[in-house]
């Protein structure tokens, strides 16, 4: 099946540089470009790709406002959106997560790096790597949401009485990052089952993906971030 991918960036030379190697791809096809978020969140909506490539900082409609409304749309729940940024720890990439994001990618990386992001966004996987990144999102996600951010969702936090025991053990597990393989050899139970438990924990907790199942972790206190 090939990935449908969206391009956002104010910036044309960058646009035309994924363009290229997305579409050098045989398993992707860049589907549209937007040059400000409500152009990328128009165009999600019309062309329904299945991955956002975001610039979190554009004039006008930033990459934050349209991660939210493109989440918000019920009939995007299956558009995944990357956000890309200069700064990978940056507290607008938190806000992103919360807003709906699937993750984030330093606009540094490698082009294969970026080839791989698509493909785990697509798949419904969360980018939240590499290990120290994720600390750090972590930490953010803790420490600076108060009950003012807009982006911030008590409601899914409060849900975690819904799950059973075993989804809280898969939730712990993927929020610290590991894989529906690695959950499964570390509680001796089936990859099969591993995603099981994930597919009904984000639907109790209506979350989007993997992404979402860590933020409400982490906001909700079910999981504490490790202070180095």
């Amino acid at each position: 099946m090939t990935i449908r991918v969206l391009l956002a960036d104010d910036q044309a030379l960058l646009r035309s540089a994924f363009r290229v190697l997305v579409d050098s791809e045989p398993d992707m096809e860049v589907v549209g470009e937007a040059s400000d978020g409500a152009e990328a969140a128009r165009l999600a909506a019309e062309r329904r790709p299945d991955v956002v490539l975001m610039d979190i900082r554009m004039p006008g409609t930033d990459g934050l406002a349209a991660t939210r409304l493109i989440s918000a749309d019920p009939e995007l729940a299956r558009v995944r959106v990357v956000i890309l940024t200069t700064f990978e720890v940056d507290d607008y990439v938190v806000r992103s997560l919360r807003a709906g994001a699937s993750g984030f990618l330093g606009k540094g990386s490698e082009p294969e790096e970026l080839l791989n992001a698509i493909r785990v966004a697509a798949a419904g996987d969360a980018l939240l790597s590499p290990a120290a990144t994720k600390g750090l999102i972590a930490r953010f996600l803790a420490q600076e949401g108060t009950a003012d951010d807009p982006d911030r969702d008590p409601a899914r936090a409060e849900r975690l009485d819904s799950l059973t025991v075993r989804e809280r053990e898969v939730l712990v597990q993927v929020a610290g990052g590991l894989s529906n393989d690695e959950i499964a050899e570390r509680l001796e139970v089936s990859p099969l089952t591993v995603k099981t438990h994930v597919n009904r924990a984000m639907a109790k907790l209506g979350a989007r993906d993997r992404a979402q199942l860590v933020v409400t972790a982490y906001e909700s206190g079910l999981v504490r971030p490790r202070v180095e």
